[in-house]
């Protein structure tokens, strides 16, 4: 990422627990508030469930499990930020939506090895440097395995099915 020094990013900034976070706006399609999930059977501990969003059933991945940090209770600033993961779309909730900004390239930098947070390595793109503030900034491609995103798939497509039939009879 701090290559290419004349290029800018819009990252969409969240936070989980106390740690701030940055994704690239392009993968992010929209941010909702938290609605009812539906439980998914024998899902990994932090695929929270499925909700249909405007006809659309979708995953929703709780990110505070999934990085193994800790979170804030679900209140009213709890976002569902639905977001491409591939060829995938998942809701995946965090504390709080705080802004969308701009950043330099030459602002961005590798992960340094001592960075101070508990989110696993494999998951860090970079990490933004703001005058007062560090941001984290997750590569979302790497949030969900190949198997998990199949057991996903299995679960929302065979919920979608479901809808359907229900729908015609």
């Amino acid at each position: 990422m701090a290559t290419d020094k004349a290029k800018e990013y819009q990252l969409v900034v969240f936070t989980i627990g106390d740690e701030e976070f940055g994704v690239d706006i392009t993968q992010v399609r929209e941010i909702v508030r938290l609605v009812q999930i539906t439980y998914l059977p024998k899902a990994a501990s932090f695929i929270e469930g499925v909700v249909n969003l405007r006809g659309q059933i979708l995953a929703v991945i709780d990110l505070s499990k999934r990085l193994g940090i800790g979170s804030k209770p679900r209140g009213e600033r709890t976002r569902i930020i639905v977001v491409e993961v591939g060829e995938n779309i998942v809701g995946m909730i965090v504390d709080s939506v705080s802004e969308v900004l701009r950043l330099a390239s030459d602002s961005i930098e590798e992960v340094p090895s001592l960075i101070d947070t508990e989110v696993p390595e494999h998951y860090i793109r970079g990490v933004g440097k703001l005058k007062d503030r560090l941001l984290v900034l997750l590569d979302l491609t790497r949030i969900l395995t190949m198997e998990e995103i199949k057991h996903v798939e299995y679960h929302v497509k065979s919920i979608s099915e479901n809808a359907k039939d229900s729908k015609t009879q």
